[in-house]
């Protein structure tokens, strides 16, 4: 029996499952990881579509994703964009359980 490789693309299927996924990755902390995570958002939303959409070339798009690449913060956007979602800042978990305060930054 032949076994198709396991791809991630193929189950990021709606925003909300993009948005899970991509907020349990970024929970991780791994810069790369957040790199192939959004390679992998982009190709199951359609790289000829987000290139549409972004107004940044195909081959661009892969090149920006693969490993070891460090993308810019306005293509990241641009990407979320297209696939839609969006950037949204959150208190973190972890400093409301170690008694941070949420008063304020002052």
């Amino acid at each position: 029996m032949e076994l198709k490789e396991f791809d991630i693309a193929d189950y990021l299927d709606s925003p909300e499952v993009i948005a899970e996924y991509l907020s349990q990755i970024l929970e991780d902390g791994d810069p790369a990881e957040l790199v192939d995570a959004l390679g992998d958002v982009a190709r199951a939303t359609g790289m000829s579509h987000i290139a549409e959409l972004t107004g940044l070339g195909r081959e661009s798009l892969y090149k920006t994703f693969k490993e070891g690449t460090q993308p810019r913060f306005d293509t990241v956007v641009k990407v979320l964009k297209a696939a839609g979602l969006q950037l949204t800042i959150v208190p973190a978990r972890h400093a409301r359980a170690s008694g941070g305060s949420s008063q304020g930054l002052g």
